[in-house]
């Protein structure tokens, strides 16, 4: 079954369009991944996704049009996000961030799955995030994304700037959550190995066009051919 599902999307920044005419979708319990380089429009898809940028077009969460909706409502529907440099309160310790992204009060489930999975975070609960490494910020970000027990969830770039240790245990993290529970995953990527590891399906966004999809395991070129690792 379609969980998310976009059609001729076209998003903008001002008058400047970003991305022309996207179509994709997401399915229940299931990974995909959308790679790109710098600049392909990777964050605006998301952004877009979320309500954050002007878009023309289609985009359906679990059935229901999204146009018009605001964000936070978009977020009440099921949609956990990751962003792009993790947008952290650093002057909150690491559970209050967690706490803050939960739908209630009573969040013990969501805090206990956060902690299952980044045993790190449980140690460092009670730390002011600014006092955490990149990495354990990062583990913080996608916990947070967790605590609204979404449908689907929004990963941009979970990799990004950090070291090959962090990246595995990120990666085991993401296999748990897509083999453990029945949350889908929308990956944004450049680490293009990390995302075959991952996905079941993948998309190739290029100066804001989709040009090149299909099933992860057949998109194994990708590492020789369209990026650089």
């Amino acid at each position: 079954m379609r969980l998310l599902e976009i059609e001729d999307l076209r998003s903008y920044y001002g008058r400047a369009r970003i991305l022309h005419g996207i179509n994709l979708h997401v399915d229940e319990g299931e990974t995909l991944a959308v790679l790109g380089p710098n600049g392909a429009g990777k964050t605006t898809l998301l952004r877009s996704i979320c309500g954050l940028v002007t878009t023309e077009g289609v985009i359906k969460f679990r059935g229901e049009r999204l146009d018009g909706m605001k964000t936070h409502d978009r977020i009440k529907m099921g949609i956990g996000v990751c962003p792009e440099g993790r947008k952290l309160f650093p002057n909150m310790t690491a559970e209050d961030n967690l706490r803050l992204a939960a739908k209630s009060d009573e969040c013990e489930e969501e805090l206990n799955l956060v902690y299952d999975l980044f045993p790190r975070v449980k140690e460092l609960r009670s730390q002011k995030v600014r006092n955490m490494s990149g990495g354990e910020q990062q583990m913080v970000a996608i916990g947070r994304a967790l605590m609204s027990n979404p449908k689907l969830l929004l990963l941009d770039e979970p990799s990004m700037g950090l070291a090959p240790i962090i990246i595995g245990k990120i990666l085991d993290a993401l296999r748990r959550i897509k083999n453990e529970t029945d949350i889908s995953i929308l990956l944004v990527e450049q680490n293009v190995h990390l995302a075959l590891e991952l996905a079941d399906r993948v998309s190739v966004l290029v100066k804001g066009e989709i040009v090149r999809e299909g099933d992860a395991k057949d998109m194994k070129d990708l590492e020789r051919h369209y990026f650089e690792i």
